[in-house]
């Protein structure tokens, strides 16, 4: 391989609570300690991760989403405090979903026009006439969308994304109607047959203009993007402490399929983050290996 790049402050790798973001981390550190690189792994939630990125407490994300987190991302590219480090292969996509069988008793499904229609299949506990949408933990409009379009839904949201996927396979196991929060890439689509609700289009004036839209009184009327980004980022400061890091990482690209295999090592095979990330490194060797062929000197 081509000269090794040491330092001897440690990279600062976030990891937070899904699953391929921290075994994608667990690939990241190992390859950079390949390079001769010290390490250190730091958890903490996506709120609590904007401030320190910026400020260089902690060094690098490896799953930035569009979906959930452009706002913050645009904030800290336009004050100079972080780096693009550029996109992975696979595209994204996060908002509502529900298991294909529902289609028998939901026709016209999945335009979201179906959703006014028959909103009560989806319905749990006593209200019986508006259906229950189950939210991720995660910050999104959907209180917003179903005023916007006039969905006759109650929004849950889960404590944690697990949660999403006991619901979801009790339901699956029943025939039961459910319609719920996914994205993709995630190991779901390689268990699940299903499909996303079909919003009207995303635009970002739907998000500031309420004369945009199908409804011209309210923002939020249209579903997420749906072939959004999926970057790795890193404090600016990286760049000038660690060149030969930042190189390694831009080459650092995945696959939606590799993602949605990584998910599915740990949430169904039930792989530790780390066999999983052993695992990996076992099935592709040609590819990281090629991402650590290049000349670099810190």
């Amino acid at each position: 391989l081509a000269t090794v790049c040491a330092s001897n402050a440690p990279i600062k790798i976030i990891t937070n609570d899904w699953t391929t973001q921290i075994v994608l981390s667990i690939i990241t550190g190992e390859l950079l300690e390949n390079r001769g690189y010290q390490v250190e792994y730091v958890n903490m939630p996506t709120s609590a991760q904007w401030y320190k990125i910026g400020n260089g407490t902690v060094h690098v994300q490896m799953e930035v989403w569009q979906g959930t987190m452009e706002e913050e991302y645009l904030y800290l590219m336009e004050s100079h405090s972080i780096l693009d480090l550029g996109n992975h292969q696979a595209t994204t996509r996060e908002d509502w979903w529900y298991p294909e069988y529902v289609e028998k008793f939901c026709p016209g499904l999945p335009d979201w026009h179906a959703l006014k229609k028959c909103a009560h299949i989806f319905a749990k506990g006593n209200d019986e006439q508006r259906g229950l949408y189950l939210g991720g933990p995660w910050e999104k409009p959907d209180s917003d969308r179903i005023i916007a379009l006039g969905l006759n839904f109650n929004l849950v949201r889960v404590s944690h994304g697990d949660e999403l996927w006991i619901e979801l396979e009790n339901a699956y196991q029943k025939e039961k109607p459910i319609v719920l929060f996914n994205w993709t890439p995630n190991w779901v689509e390689l268990k699940y047959k299903g499909k996303f609700i079909e919003f009207p289009e995303y635009d970002s004036k739907c998000e500031i203009d309420p004369g945009w839209g199908v409804n011209p009184y309210s923002t939020y009327d249209c579903g997420n993007p749906k072939h959004g980004w999926l970057k790795k980022i890193a404090w600016i400061g990286l760049k000038q402490e660690h060149p030969c890091a930042v190189q390694l990482i831009k080459r650092i690209e995945l696959t939606g399929q590799q993602f949605s295999t990584l998910s599915y090592r740990v949430d169904v095979e039930k792989l530790s983050h780390q066999q999983a990330a052993e695992r990996w490194f076992k099935e592709n060797e040609p590819l990281w290996r090629e991402w650590l062929r290049f000349s670099c000197k810190d």
